[in-house]
């Protein structure tokens, strides 16, 4: 009877024990955070997708903060105004980023007049810089953070020493950046260089979602790029008989943006109440 009973108390324990666990499991999950980006939207058929996906995919993926890089939403395909920052606010984004194209249709006042509209901070012409915002939750806080990478592209402020001076005057733990930037080498020695200093480095800009999502051995959350928003019949959202036309005889084209139906990429990050990336996970919506 008492041997029954020691075993019989073994399992009570082990039970409790696992239940005690899995509760304490979910209750640092909300302690932490649930981050939902979205890749560059292409265009106004970008947007229009964006409108009727996002809502969505908030909800599938319960996120606490959507973000999402703005800047190709204009119908030219490049840039971004006013009417597009308000059209993907509408959708859904808590945070807009930006790229190489953020001042192709606007000036740096547009970003200076709402902290949660975003180009990067590293922009040689942006004295004091639009690329830092702060999203508070109560509970806890995000800071989203906009760079652009330099390898063959502009030559902008040299964004590793611009993440030290940035990362010296953030109090918290929870950091998400998004890298714009062409080169692939460029996008890993960034991550690295940030590993165990931010929870996520998510890069943006070539408009194609890779296959190396990954976390990092700091406990930084890392994907080369998370990919585009845009038509499926299309070479990176433009029309393809255009960017055909522009790799074949190498002359300037003016580029429209393809309709359609399409999808939407972006990118899923969990992070502990350690600011340390958990999970990260593709998200390829059709």
């Amino acid at each position: 009877m008492c041997a029954v009973f020691f075993y019989n108390s073994k399992k009570i324990i082990a039970f409790f024990s696992k239940s005690i666990y899995n509760v304490s499991n979910r209750y640092l999950g909300r302690l932490g955070l649930k981050i939902l980006f979205i890749g560059d939207v292409v265009g106004d058929n970008g947007r229009e997708l964006l409108l009727k996906r996002l809502p969505a995919i908030k909800k599938e993926y319960s996120c606490d903060v959507c973000i999402v890089n703005g800047e190709n939403s204009n119908e030219s395909g490049t840039g971004m105004t006013k009417a597009d920052a308000d059209d993907i606010f509408a959708a859904g984004a808590d945070v807009i980023t930006g790229g190489n194209h953020s001042m192709r249709r606007a000036n740096i006042s547009l970003y200076e007049e709402n902290q949660y509209l975003l180009c990067p901070q590293n922009l040689l012409y942006a004295e004091k810089g639009c690329g830092v915002c702060q999203v508070d939750l109560g509970r806890t806080a995000l800071y989203v953070v906009n760079l652009m990478g330099t390898a063959f592209m502009e030559n902008h402020k040299n964004p590793f020493f611009e993440i030290d001076k940035i990362l010296a005057d953030i109090d918290g733990k929870n950091i998400f950046v998004d890298f714009h930037a062409e080169s692939t080498a460029e996008k890993y020695a960034f991550a690295h260089y940030c590993d165990g200093r931010v929870s996520a480095v998510v890069g943006t800009h070539t408009h194609v979602q890779t296959n190396d999502e990954q976390i990092l051995p700091g406990g930084t959350g890392y994907i080369t790029d998370a990919g585009c928003v845009c038509a499926d019949n299309s070479v990176l959202g433009v029309v393809k008989e255009l960017a055909i036309e522009k790799q074949k005889y190498l002359r300037p084209i003016h580029f429209k943006t393809a309709v359609g139906s399409g999808y939407v990429n972006g990118v899923f990050i969990e992070i502990d109440n350690n600011g340390k990336a958990v999970k990260i996970e593709k998200v390829h919506i059709k």
